[in-house]
């Protein structure tokens, strides 16, 4: 966020351009923390404004003191969130996993024009999976714990989320899990969620520039084999193969017959657009599919592409 970045001079760059007005609203449920915070931001805007030479600072700052629980029937921040003609970006910062429960995150997602992103302790839902205080806030029994590696227990939370969204919903949800203190097994993550595919694409090159593996995790989540093994091939990790196989047969046995089905895929996968593109000009280079429309190999900004359809050549339905 722009108002932490305290390096001298660099804000101005920021603000300079811009056209639109931008709000930041941060809340504690703390009141002498929120006094605190308010104070910093305002001691922060003065110091900016100094070394920047504005007159008067482009975004605005509201600091609340509101209990977690009743921030989504605040009136004054639901009339924002609901308000579809406005880009919201919503950050909480739960202490473990005790305020996004089903209801908060369906209120979530039915914000228009809203990312969001939110941390939880997933080992400790796995931990005391078997405790009320648990259960009230995530229904364990929908997860199958037994079967899950510890190291992909995040993975496992994030689709106890991905299944609350309405299948008739386009909506797309990533993760990244992070292991902490590697020797005690301890895995947290983050949970990133938009209604965009433009927000999701930049959030996913985000994670793939620090996993180029899986895309998901700050340690070896898949198994690859790492560049101090025999086997060790960085065009192909496990998770990319698996995804591709999955576009391959999709477009040959006729289920994803245009691009922007295709990207979209890829995207909702946890993969960049540009994995099924790779696989589209394979399948062209081997004579088995041709491409009506307006013709492109467009991967990025996708809401933007043009959309062609897929006709498959000399293809047998495969299972």
């Amino acid at each position: 966020m722009v108002l932490l970045n305290k390096a001298k001079g660099k804000n101005r760059k920021y603000c300079k351009d811009i056209k639109k007005k931008i709000y930041f609203f941060f809340n504690d449920d703390n009141r002498d923390k929120s006094e605190e915070l308010k104070q910093n931001i305002s001691e922060y805007i003065d110091q900016c404004q100094i070394e920047n030479k504005c007159q008067k600072c482009k975004y605005e700052c509201k600091v609340g003191n509101y209990q977690f629980q009743n921030i989504f029937s605040e009136p004054s921040i639901t009339d924002i969130l609901r308000n579809n003609k406005l880009g919201k970006f919503v950050l909480l910062d739960q202490y473990g996993f005790s305020q996004i429960d089903d209801s908060v995150f369906t209120q979530l997602i039915s914000f228009p024009k809203t990312d969001f992103i939110f941390f939880i302790s997933s080992s400790f839902i796995s931990r005391f999976r078997e405790h009320e205080n648990t259960k009230k806030y995530i229904d364990t029994s929908r997860i199958d714990f037994n079967n899950i590696k510890p190291m992909e227990i995040h993975r496992a939370i994030a689709q106890y989320f991905r299944d609350l969204i309405p299948e008739d919903k386009e909506y797309y949800l990533h993760h990244f899990s992070i292991q902490k203190d590697c020797n005690k097994g301890n895995y947290y993550g983050l949970i990133f969620g938009s209604n965009h595919t433009f927000g999701m694409e930049k959030f996913l090159k985000v994670c793939w520039e620090h996993d180029k593996f899986s895309g998901e995790a700050n340690f070896n989540i898949d198994n690859n084999y790492t560049e101090d093994t025999l086997f060790y091939d960085p065009e192909k990790p496990i998770k990319k193969e698996r995804v591709r196989e999955i576009i391959k047969n999709q477009i040959l046995t006729g289920i994803i017959t245009d691009n922007i089905t295709g990207l979209k895929f890829a995207l909702g996968n946890g993969c960049e657009p540009k994995l099924f593109t790779e696989v589209v000009r394979e399948l062209e280079k081997d004579g088995l599919i041709k491409r009506q429309g307006t013709l492109n190999y467009q991967s990025t900004n996708i809401h933007k592409a043009d959309k062609y359809n897929i006709e498959r050549l000399n293809c047998h339905e495969q299972a």
